[in-house]
C-alpha cells in the first residue's frame, strides 16, 4: 500500500516511516516543514487544509494521522492552537478517508482523561472516530500510545529547540550535562514508557487490520505490561550514565506542572495489542531500550543536542 503519514516528519512519524517500508508498503510524508533526507515521497500541507488533506488521499492507499500539536502545560495559555490543529485536523483526516473509502488509523493519547487541551482536542476526535466507523463506514482503528521514546527524539531548551519538554530527553541530557534532574511531582506519578519502534509496529499492525478486517470496536494500547514511575525511570538513567563514566546527579522535586492529574496512572492494557497481531512478550524492555537510548544521546552529543554553556 502506498500510505500516506500525516506528521511523517516527527519522532514517531520517522519510525512510522521505516515500519512500512520495512513491511514493503510505500510511505507518503505529509507534513507542514520539509525536512530530513527525502528518502520517501513527501507532500507539503498542513492537516487543517481540507483540500490538502484529501489531495493526500486520493494519492494513498491508506492513511496514518499523527500530525498534531502537542504540549500539555506549554497548550494552556493558548489552547486555540491545539485545538484548531487536533480538532479541524482530525475531522479532516476522516472526511479523507471516508471520501475514498481507505483505511486509517488514528493516534490517541495515553492521559485522554486529563484537562488540558492537548488531551481534550486529541480525544475528542476519539469520538469522532467511533462516530465515523458507525454512521460513515470508515475503517480506522484507533492505536493509544503512552509515552514513547527512543533515539532521535527532540530535547527542549537549553539542551536543543523542541517546543515541549518530554521525559526521557530530558533527564538523559541533563544527567549527561552534570545537572541536576528536575521531577515533576517529584515523579511520584506512574506513566508507562514504550519503545518508539514498538509504537510504529503498533500503527503499522492496526492499519493491516484495519485493511483486511475492518475497524476494531476497542482501542489497540501500546504500552508495557509493568508499570513504572516516573522517578524509578529518572533512577534507571541517571544509574546508566554512572555505568558509562559520567558523575552521579542528584534529583530535584518540582510541583506538579498545570495541565497534568496528580496522583493518577497513565497506563496502558498491552493484551489488546493481539488484536493486531502482536505479542506483548515481543515488545521491547524498559532496560533495554532506556540503554539503546542513553547511548544514542552520548554519541550524538553536540549534533542531535548540546550542554549548555
Amino acid at each position: 500500500m502506498k500510505v500516506g503519514v500525516t506528521g511523517g516528519n516527527g519522532f514517531i512519524g520517522r519510525y512510522v516511516c521505516e515500519e512500512l517500508a520495512a513491511r514493503g508498503h510505500t510511505p507518503i510524508v505529509f507534513d507542514h516543514r520539509q525536512r530530513g533526507t527525502g528518502t520517501y515521497e513527501f507532500m507539503l500541507g498542513d492537516i487543517r487544509d481540507a483540500t490538502a488533506m484529501v489531495e493526500l488521499a486520493a494519492h494513498a492507499d491508506a492513511i496514518i494521522h499523527l500530525a498534531a500539536v502537542l504540549g500539555t502545560q506549554e497548550t494552556i495559555d493558548n489552547p486555540r492552537p491545539a485545538a484548531e490543529t487536533n480538532l479541524v485536523g482530525g475531522l479532516n483526516f476522516l472526511e479523507a478517508v471516508a471520501q475514498y473509502d481507505l483505511p486509517g488509523v488514528y493516534i490517541c493519547v495515553g492521559n485522554h482523561w486529563m484537562d488540558n487541551s492537548y488531551s481534550i482536542s486529541k480525544t475528542a476526535v476519539e469520538r469522532f472516530v467511533r462516530m465515523f466507523n458507525a454512521h460513515r463506514g470508515t475503517r480506522v482503528n484507533q492505536v493509544r500510545v503512552v509515552n514513547a521514546y527512543g533515539p532521535r527524539q527532540m530535547a527542549a531548551p537549553p539542551f536543543a529547540p523542541g517546543k515541549v519538554r518530554k521525559i526521557t530527553p530530558a533527564v538523559v541530557c541533563r544527567a549527561l550535562s552534570g545537572m541536576p534532574v528536575e521531577l515533576y511531582g517529584g515523579g511520584a506519578q506512574i506513566s508507562d514508557m514504550v519503545w518508539v519502534g514498538d509504537v510504529a509496529r503498533g500503527l503499522v499492525s492496526a492499519l493491516e487490520t484495519a485493511a483486511e478486517q475492518g475497524p476494531l470496536k476497542h482501542v489497540v494500547e501500546v504500552g508495557p505490561a509493568e508499570s513504572t514511575s516516573i522517578r524509578a525511570v529518572a533512577e534507571m538513567i541517571i544509574d546508566m550514565c554512572v555505568e558509562r563514566g559520567y558523575d552521579r546527579v542528584p534529583i530535584v522535586d518540582l510541583p506538579m506542572r498545570p495541565g497534568e492529574t496528580p496522583e493518577t496512572a497513565v497506563t496502558a492494557d498491552p493484551q489488546t495489542l493481539r488484536s493486531v497481531g502482536i505479542d506483548p512478550a515481543t515488545l521491547v524492555s524498559l532496560p533495554e531500550g532506556m540503554a539503546k537510548t542513553v547511548d544514542w544521546f552520548i554519541e550524538n552529543r553536540g549534533t542531535h543536542w548540546s550542554p549548555p554553556r
